[in-house]
């Protein structure tokens, strides 16, 4: 299926939200909390063009419940952003084309223009996050290693993603 017909049938994230099976609370109360760095929705306005934002995800992903909230809110902010949701496990072939060191990790937010056309994406998580997993954070044990992962999520807010996120879009607002 096209990516124009996936991205119009997807969930908006409040819809996500609410059929949510896993920790719907949880995902309530991080969207309630989410605060924009300053000067966000005018980088995203600034970028020009409208750009969707097409997010694989799954209601039990503890990397989603810190990124996806903070990337739904700024899409609702920005004029010409706005986000969809896919379920990972409902879109394999998706996921597959967007595979980090061959595993299916999520979130993975695809960067559409506004034909619809992937221009980039980003995920499982924070690019400096993902360094301290894939290197220190092997030392730990499994539960040692996702707490640390909590309290660097708690610590950033959501910076890192949104900051991320805007540099794809400017990125490749440019090279337009």
């Amino acid at each position: 299926m096209p990516l124009r017909e996936r991205y119009l049938a997807a969930q908006t994230f409040d819809e996500f939200v609410s059929a949510a099976q896993v920790n719907q609370e949880l995902w309530r109360a991080v969207a309630k909390g989410v605060r924009l760095p300053e000067g966000a929705v005018a980088r995203a306005a600034a970028a020009g063009g409208a750009w969707h934002l097409l997010v694989l995800n799954e209601d039990w992903c503890g990397d989603a419940v810190n990124t996806v909230p903070v990337l739904a809110r700024l899409a609702d902010e920005a004029p010409n952003l706005d986000l969809r949701v896919l379920g990972r496990d409902a879109n394999l072939d998706l996921m597959d084309a967007h595979l980090t060191n061959g595993a299916r990790s999520i979130p993975v937010a695809l960067v559409l223009d506004d034909e619809f056309r992937e221009r980039a994406w980003w995920g499982p998580r924070p690019a400096e996050l993902q360094r301290w997993v894939l290197t220190e954070g092997q030392a730990l044990d499994k539960a040692a290693r996702y707490r640390e992962v909590r309290k660097w999520y708690a610590r950033d807010r959501g910076r890192t993603t949104v900051e991320e996120v805007l540099a794809m879009i400017e990125g490749v607002g440019r090279r337009e």
